[in-house]
């Protein structure tokens, strides 16, 4: 005989309550029924408040900490392959989310399309819910994921990224540092040393690089010395495309010397120590001949000459990201209302080191 539907979910919720979660595909398999029969069973258990949905999978209403006791709660967190200024981010939501009783699982998105399928692995794996830096090199690869992450049916963060205003993603919780104040804080220190030409060596491959690339020029026709302050890569695989767009792209040297300039803002750290270098073994010493600030702060101090640098607040990126996630978790495990989403921006400090001196 067939079993009900009533008793069918009556076994659901109570294999859920003793396990804490279970996936759709395990409960129609061992249910012999379908996957479609089971969501739907799934859908009138959270509806009845028996149950909690989640992407894939059906959760326990145990707490939050004594779920994640039990079963090794997890939550995923997606960053790009090779990207250092991520690293104290990363170090501080893990130590946030263990604090909240919350496994974190890093997930890399190695090339253009990699973020999604990270997200997928994270999902496949169990997460209940995303802190997300997508990759993003450029605004086409932003615009291509937008309909499958406005898609996803579980707690997401966006971290060191914010979405375009009126785009389908703009409603998700973000976290990121103001860097538009960064270039500002730059810029006020050379200008406030005398400095009125200023070459900007920026990457442009990721979100960061944009904004900074976008607030100088910006910034720079603000003040009324934009004539003197030229743009350039910071390194010649800066860009999406590895090949150089110019064989002098990364001549930084050449570039202080065509503009006057008598300073250099460079995002990000690694790149501004080689340039630094190579300044010297043109003859361009610093700061005597060009004062330069490096964007990031991860290892702006520990080249030759310590690098005064624009230093975002990167592990306050990701506390608060790890906070406004549990925030979300805890509104699913509730069903309360929690408030409106955020968008949130952290304001970056400015370190002075060795590396900037006044005009003379």
């Amino acid at each position: 005989m067939r079993e009900s539907a009533r008793k069918r979910q009556a076994r659901i919720a109570a294999l859920v309550e003793a396990r804490g979660s279970a996936r759709i595909t395990d409960l129609a398999d061992e249910l012999a029924v379908s996957v479609v029969t089971v969501r739907r069973d799934v859908e009138d258990l959270a509806q009845r408040g028996e149950v909690r949905r989640g992407h894939g999978v059906a959760r326990s209403l145990r707490p939050m900490a004594q779920e994640s006791t039990a079963t090794g709660d997890t939550i995923g967190m997606v960053v790009p392959e090779r990207n250092t200024y991520l690293t104290e981010t990363v170090q501080v939501a893990r130590e946030a989310a263990e604090k909240a009783g919350l496994r974190l699982a890093l997930h890399i998105a190695a090339d253009e399309r990699g973020t999604e399928r990270a997200v997928r692995q994270a999902l496949d794996a169990g997460a209940r819910g995303l802190l997300l830096s997508p990759r993003w090199r450029t605004e086409a690869e932003e615009r291509a994921d937008h309909a499958w992450l406005g898609a996803l049916e579980l707690p997401v963060v966006l971290v060191e990224r914010r979405p375009h205003r009126g785009s389908a993603i703009y409603g998700l919780d973000c976290v990121r540092s103001d860097h538009a104040h960064g270039v500002h804080l730059a810029l006020e220190h050379l200008t406030s040393l005398g400095h009125r030409r200023v070459v900007l060596a920026a990457r442009d491959d990721s979100p960061t690089a944009r904004v900074i690339r976008s607030e100088f020029a910006a910034q720079t026709a603000a003040r009324g010395i934009r004539e003197g302050c030229p743009v350039m890569l910071s390194s010649r695989t800066a860009g999406p495309d590895p090949r150089p767009r110019d064989a002098g792209a990364a001549d930084l040297a050449d570039a202080v010397r065509r503009a006057g300039a008598t300073a250099a803002l460079i995002h990000g750290d690694m790149d501004a120590l080689v340039l630094v270098q190579r300044l010297r073994e043109a003859g361009v010493e610093v700061p005597r001949d060009c004062s330069v600030v490096a964007y990031n702060d991860v290892v702006a101090d520990m080249g030759q000459i310590a690098l005064t640098a624009v230093a975002p607040p990167k592990g306050e990126v990701g506390q608060a990201a790890l906070e406004l996630l549990t925030r979300q978790l805890e509104r699913t495990r509730t069903g309360r209302w929690a408030g409106a989403a955020r968008h949130l921006e952290l304001l970056p400090e400015l370190v002075v080191r060795d590396s900037t001196a006044p005009l003379l």
